[in-house]
């Protein structure tokens, strides 16, 4: 299908024309369009209202991100770029350096932004020395949920380890539950293999694959090991995964069809949303063998630039944005963390405390990475082509020896 033949049908399916927002007016060009996302974003919209900037939504369905991209790159080669867009990682340097991003370096100045906001994040928010996106949260990618009252028949504790994890997915599957929810997409097997992939190796061994993309860490055993561990949890997934959305997956947990999904902490909104708390209904704890690391990604909104200066409306959504006050309440609701370092944690429930508590360790001890599976360890190109091998070994295209060969190879061309 040609670009444009898509970037038409991702139109059609949003209800909206590609059409540029009004003076006073914000167009936002986004994929949180699952139920907990929504909510989230309703914080939003509701903050920029109240200031009397209108809000024209551009939700583009899919939660990786990538039908977004394809839409926007359609609208800025025709020279009508969004207002603001939400990016990840890479995405947004990528934009950078091609010009069109607007410097938003005046507002970053006035309210601080350089003492605030983690380095981690900062050497995504900027380029050149210039702030050129906002910093909505950050999400921590290697969390696991659960179903507490699937795990209490059956009497099995959070695992902490690999081996532990094993014989409770093993115990649930021999008891008729649903060990696993996921859902089919590249982007969903990436996550898991994300944690896996720390869990095998550890730290060291995640930094060398998949940050600094090391040959001999990418073919190696430990490498191996971690497609073994993929094609485990390949087999305790229902036979229904395949193309499945990942709320949908996150519903399977929530509903008591399923025990565990693996997925990032934007999971939570869904079961807030559905008027569960945190250790009464569902559980959350870290990916077995990853207690100390914490992988993230930050949804940021990068400011498109609109022919001059940053706009009244820009620079009112930018500063809505990194308020002490939005953060808290977006991300309570969200199920991330907050992208600045002096928020209060009193409104967050226990999976947020958590969350904020293992951020602070994590950055503090050297181990916060950027998750490879979100954009925000390697080029697009790079995580792409790891998506690709990833994705073919979970549906058994390659056994683990010939992934590792394969993960080897494709890296290589991508670089």
């Amino acid at each position: 299908m040609s670009l444009r033949t898509r970037t038409a049908a991702l139109l059609a399916a949003t209800g909206l024309s590609a059409g540029a927002a009004a003076a006073g007016d914000v167009e936002v060009l986004h994929w949180w369009t699952s139920g907990g996302e929504a909510a989230a974003l309703n914080v939003l919209k509701q903050d920029l209202e109240s200031q009397g900037i209108g809000w024209l939504d551009m939700p583009v369905a899919g939660g990786g991100g990538g039908n977004a991209m394809t839409v926007l790159r359609a609208r800025v080669t025709a020279g009508n770029a969004p207002t603001a867009v939400q990016m990840l990682g890479f995405d947004i340097l990528d934009w950078a350096r091609e010009g069109a991003l607007a410097d938003l370096n005046e507002i970053a100045a006035m309210e601080g932004w350089d003492d605030v906001v983690p380095e981690a994040l900062q050497a995504f928010a900027k380029h050149d020395g210039k702030w050129i996106s906002a910093p909505v949260n950050v999400h921590s990618t290697n969390w696991v949920w659960a179903n507490k009252a699937l795990l209490d028949q059956n009497g099995i504790e959070i695992p902490t380890t690999w081996d532990e994890f094993t014989t409770a997915v093993e115990k649930l599957a021999a008891a008729g539950v649903t060990p696993i929810a996921h859902g089919g997409e590249a982007w969903q097997e990436a996550t898991v293999f994300d944690a896996i992939a720390m869990s095998a190796g550890g730290p060291d061994f995640y930094r060398s694959a998949f940050i600094d993309l090391d040959e001999s860490a990418l073919g190696s055993e430990t490498m191996r090991e971690a497609f073994d561990r993929m094609a485990f949890i390949r087999g305790h997934v229902d036979e229904n995964f395949s193309g499945r959305s990942w709320n949908l997956a996150t519903a399977m947990v929530i509903n008591g069809e399923a025990a565990f999904q693996m997925m990032g902490d934007w999971a939570k909104g869904e079961f807030l949303n559905a008027g569960q708390t945190p250790g009464e209904e569902f559980l959350c704890f870290r990916f077995p063998g990853t207690v100390e690391q914490v992988t993230f990604n930050a949804d940021q909104f990068a400011m498109f630039d609109q022919g001059g200066a940053v706009s009244p409306e820009q620079a009112a959504l930018a500063s809505a944005i990194l308020s002490p006050s939005f953060q808290s309440a977006f991300n309570v609701v969200k199920g991330s963390v907050p992208a600045r370092t002096d928020v209060s944690d009193a409104d967050f429930d226990a999976c947020g405390r958590q969350g904020m508590k293992d951020l602070a360790a994590a950055s503090s001890s050297g181990n916060l990475f950027g998750s490879m599976a979100h954009g925000h360890a390697a080029p697009a190109s790079v995580r792409n082509a790891i998506y690709d091998v990833v994705t073919a070994h979970f549906n058994g295209e390659y056994d683990s020896s010939t992934a590792v060969r394969e993960l080897v190879d494709a890296v290589e061309l991508a670089k």
